[in-house]
């Protein structure tokens, strides 16, 4: 007596073919698996991204985590590290553990407000000068190479020199200070952006030079606006240290790392070395860290890399 065969014999006797439920057992790499394939291709940028990620989480926590009042001068000075004093102390008797701590929380909104000040005033300045061309373009660019024939930290310093000294004063001047460098990106991608078919469809259907910008050009530049951010964020970060280095930046007594390493307290760096190592290896380890990402990013997001 025969049998009609079952689908499952016939999936035996034809390798070959594939049914349906062949393609439902076959696995899908989901988000994790996803997330370690790109850990395993990029390391460095795993490394940068658990760097910030403790910067994030130390300045969020900093009064949790600071043993004691980064102000108070409570201890005697220079006194070095030991179980009280993790970090030891300074010349004034604060507790160099607990201002390092809190100078995350300075730098870290110095950095990303300054970087997001710079990118949208980039954005803005580099939109309008590579799709309108023409007088505007010129007028802006004039602009942009009058601020970029100086140097960020001496345009900075200039602005600052200027408007005053003050936290709010810093975020703003380093804003402005990053623009240029936003701004000639964006007009260079919109230069080519603009000569595509999709932007003269939108055209032909009667949309607006508004519209074009923000529905079609802007979408197009977010993936070289985050790498680029991401660098230029630790960058903000080093110029308000060099600022507060130089007495211009973050007012006294507001804990920062590149006020700590300034001023009066130099004079005591080589009788007490740990005031300056501190906050140095800090600001470095933050500023690697945004780099490793920022490198990573790169590598990820640009098409022209991913065969690399």
């Amino acid at each position: 007596m025969s049998t009609a065969p079952t689908a499952v014999s016939d999936s035996i006797a034809a390798p070959g073919i594939f049914t349906g439920d062949d393609m439902a057992l076959t696995p899908r790499r989901g988000p994790l698996q996803r997330a370690g394939r790109i850990a395993r291709r990029q390391p460095l940028g795993v490394i940068g991204l658990f760097v910030i990620l403790a910067l994030v989480l130390t300045a969020v926590f900093a009064p949790l985590l600071a043993p004691y009042d980064p102000t108070s001068t409570q201890f005697k000075s220079l006194r070095k590290p030991n179980a009280t004093n993790f970090f030891g102390t300074d010349d004034k008797g604060r507790d160099i553990f607990s201002r390092v701590i809190h100078g995350s929380r300075t730098s870290l909104e110095v950095g990303i407000i300054a970087t997001v000040v710079g990118v949208v005033g980039g954005a803005v300045v580099g939109l309008l000068s590579g799709y309108f061309g023409g007088w505007t373009d010129t007028i802006i660019q004039r602009v942009m190479d009058a601020l970029m024939a100086f140097p960020v930290l001496i345009l900075a310093l200039i602005m600052i020199a200027v408007v005053g000294s003050s936290i709010r004063n810093l975020m703003v001047v380093v804003g402005i200070a990053i623009t240029p460098l936003i701004g000639r990106v964006v007009r260079g991608a919109v230069l080519t952006e603009k000569q595509n078919a999709y932007i003269e469809a939108a055209r032909t259907i009667g949309s607006t030079p508004g519209r074009i910008l923000l529905r079609h050009i802007l979408p197009n530049l977010a993936a070289p606006l985050i790498v680029i951010a991401t660098g230029l964020l630790a960058g903000a970060i080093l110029v308000e240290a060099s600022l507060s280095f130089l007495g211009l930046g973050t007012p006294p007594p507001t804990p920062s790392w590149g006020a700590d390493l300034s001023g009066q307290a130099r004079r005591f760096f080589v009788h007490a070395p740990w005031m300056a190592v501190f906050p140095g290896v800090a600001l470095s380890l933050v500023v690697l860290g945004f780099n490793l990402l920022g490198d990573s990013l790169r590598d990820i997001l640009d098409p022209r890399m991913r065969g690399r």
